[in-house]
């Protein structure tokens, strides 16, 4: 089998000065929608609960836990972070199991950015 030059056709009319540009175009990426986690006051579970709560599930240093605890026993709630629907989903459930089982009404809860 023999191999011939490949040669490629002028289309420039023979000038062999092709000025255009070839550009691709990228669809650009959207970022998945975000969701507060909020932690809702109660008149029932102990401030030291809370800052538990916030130390152990959202990974907060105890002086982070304790200044989110009071925003949420004096302003009534308080977001504690902002994930992905997922991540936010499986905090809330974590939360509110682990305040169910130690019989606490803490309420935890999401909504959209």
């Amino acid at each position: 089998m023999k191999l011939r030059p490949l040669q490629m056709s002028d289309k420039t009319g023979g000038t062999g000065d092709d000025t255009s540009i070839l550009t691709k175009t990228r669809s650009k990426t959207q970022r998945p929608p975000l969701y507060k986690v909020l932690l809702l006051n109660d008149d029932y579970t102990p401030m030291e609960f809370v800052v538990h709560v916030l130390e152990r599930f959202f990974g907060l240093s105890h002086a982070q836990a304790f200044e989110i605890m009071l925003t949420v026993h004096k302003k009534g709630l308080a977001v504690v972070g902002v994930f992905s629907f997922e991540v936010a989903e499986t905090k809330v459930a974590q939360v509110m199991d682990f305040a169910r089982r130690h019989q606490h009404p803490l309420q935890c809860t999401m909504e959209k950015e």
